[in-house]
């Protein structure tokens, strides 16, 4: 027999034994991963959601209902609020999930607790959500009467929006008003024919705040025709991030410098910009 041929004697046993041992040290290892693959994480996953025109119609009925005083002839532009579509709060979230999502530009990953603050079932964050709006919708009433000197006692306003909810509605919604009652002062509309869409809460003051899911709501605006979208001006560099291209980012900070920003868009004037 060959030298190349010989085996030591009761070398087979180690040799079995280290394999043993190395198969016993991976077992954990696979568990693992097999258990990371399955376990739901806490995240919910988002993508463009619809947009709605505040200055027109839902469900047959005008968004914006105004009784006790004279409203001005209609807009011919659209002022677009935008939404997000995220999965319930009970929906299973798994990494591979999450994965897919982050090779995508129309998904995200969110926070669950982002998304649905306060945690909970879907009746939970949707009587949470519901109450958010309804504090918008009052706040978004009173910063746009407020900019007109209109007296609340006077001017009654009743708005609707389907089944959207949570408060970054309160600036279209308090646009759409100021459209509706005022528009620029000269008997036409805010937008001069255009289509503006955007987001962000609202104060009483007329303060505006940031809100989630910008990108997205980018990509939402884009694809329903928009060309300028107001955002909170503190969030500018996440809008950048993945700007859809044909739609310019026009940061505000107040109600007021949201009616600036619009007369300059109608006026082709100096738009302000991100």
């Amino acid at each position: 027999m060959s030298a190349s041929s010989t085996r030591a004697p009761g070398t087979d046993g180690p040799r079995r034994t280290r394999r043993r041992t190395l198969a016993l040290c991976a077992l954990p290892v696979v568990l693992l991963f097999v258990v990371a693959l399955l376990a739901p994480l806490p995240y919910s996953l988002a993508q463009p959601g619809e947009t709605a025109d505040v200055l027109g119609r839902t469900d047959g009925k005008p968004v914006i209902a105004i009784e006790g005083a004279r409203t001005q002839g209609a807009d011919k532009g659209r002022l677009l609020s935008v939404t997000i579509a995220a999965t319930r709060p009970e929906a299973t979230v798994r990494l591979p999930d999450v994965v897919r999502a982050w090779f995508r530009e129309d998904r995200a990953v969110m926070p669950r607790e982002a998304v649905y603050p306060g945690g909970g079932d879907t009746e939970d964050a949707e009587e949470r959500i519901s109450e958010e709006m309804e504090d918008s919708q009052h706040k978004a009433v009173t910063a746009a009467l407020r900019q007109l000197h209109r007296s609340p006692e006077k001017v009654r306003v009743r708005l609707r929006l389907g089944d959207v909810g949570g408060p970054s509605a309160g600036l279209f919604f308090a646009l759409g008003i100021v459209d509706k009652l005022d528009g620029d002062g000269a008997g036409h509309g805010l937008t001069g024919g255009r289509t503006v869409a955007g987001t962000g809460t609202i104060d009483a003051n007329g303060k505006v705040g940031a809100v989630g899911g910008i990108p997205l709501k980018t990509q939402a605006a884009r694809r329903d025709g928009a060309t300028y979208f107001l955002l909170p001006k503190t969030q500018c560099g996440q809008a950048q991030a993945q700007l859809p291209s044909g739609l310019r980012l026009v940061p505000v900070g107040s109600l007021q410098g949201a009616l600036d920003a619009l007369k300059e868009i109608r006026t082709d004037g100096k738009v302000p910009s991100c």
